[in-house]
């Protein structure tokens, strides 16, 4: 029988605030495999995170098939829309979110796991954000866009330039993105959608470079809709989910934790000779090119 065996293997997962969400997914799928998780958390929720995590908040997501809970062996502070701590902006440093923090920066955070851990096996890229997202892609402002490309997009190149070290060989890196990248989804809009078709394109020469450079393997998540809580600040996850079930080829709920178990055989030997690929976790709703509950459709068979 085929199995997913990650034991002696430690897993960074970048992007990590609550217990929603697919970095969660991910991290849990990893630890139920036998990995050992290391989180890296956004500098400004890190007190909050962890305060939730000591009170027991998460325990019922954190259970295992096991019996036994989710423990990460240690978390970062971490804001990826910063490379290193000179292009940290004063007021950024003396926010009284950061104002505590020190050490917050990707050639930072990358520089610390190395000298506690020093090599790690993969890294996971659940990362985004658009300060305009809401707005249309038409109003969206030159900073916006700049800024939902940067955190979403960019975020991953530069982790893997700082990472890619540190990988063993036959390492793995795993992002997320959505199908706002080659269709056009009504109100993801900021620059998101463009931020998600970089991120798939580059996802291609990442895994040619860092295949050729370490070793290691590049791929990326096409998930879809999830009722998260940064899903919900986009203010319209109701109406997708909804949509994906009249219309996707699979009528079901998606659940996180599909795409975590993914996620698990992306990183793992049995997909080995997989890199460079946009795989669909959507219950096949990448798939359609119609709305069949469109009033045009009414009389056709489902």
């Amino acid at each position: 029988m085929l199995s997913i065996d990650l034991r002696g293997k430690k897993a960074f997962i970048a992007g990590i605030g609550d217990d929603q969400g697919y970095g969660w997914a991910i991290a849990k799928a990893l630890a139920e495999a036998g990995a050992e998780i290391l989180i890296g958390t956004w500098t400004p929720i890190v007190k909050i995170f962890t305060s939730s995590w000591n009170a027991g908040k998460f325990d019922e997501s954190r259970l295992l098939s096991n019996g036994k809970l989710m423990e990460y062996t240690k978390l970062y502070s971490l804001d990826a829309a910063y490379d290193k701590p000179e292009d940290v902006p004063q007021e950024i440093k003396e926010n009284k979110r950061y104002i505590d923090s020190e050490g917050y920066t990707i050639s930072e955070v990358a520089a610390a796991v190395e000298k506690d851990f020093g090599k790690i096996d993969f890294f996971i890229h659940s990362l985004a954000n658009g300060p305009e997202v809401k707005k249309p892609l038409i109003e969206t402002s030159r900073a916006g866009y700049l800024a939902a490309v940067s955190s979403s997009a960019y975020s991953f190149v530069s982790l893997l330039a700082h990472f890619g070290p540190l990988l063993n060989t036959g390492g793995s890196t795993i992002s997320l993105t959505y199908m706002a990248s080659e269709k056009a989804v009504p109100g993801y809009g900021g620059g998101m959608s463009s931020a998600k078709a970089a991120l798939e394109s580059d996802t291609k020469t990442l895994a040619f470079e860092a295949g050729r450079k370490w070793g290691i393997r590049v791929n990326t998540i096409s998930a879809g809709a999830l009722r998260s809580r940064a899903a919900r600040a986009i203010g319209f996850i109701d109406n997708m989910i909804t949509y994906a079930q009249n219309n996707a080829p699979l009528t079901k709920d998606l659940e996180a934790e599909e795409v975590g178990q993914a996620a698990a055989f992306l990183v793992s030997p049995l997909a080995s000779a997989i890199t460079g690929v946009t795989l669909y976790v959507d219950n096949g709703m990448h798939a359609m090119g119609v709305g069949i509950d469109s009033p045009a459709f009414q009389n056709q068979p489902s």
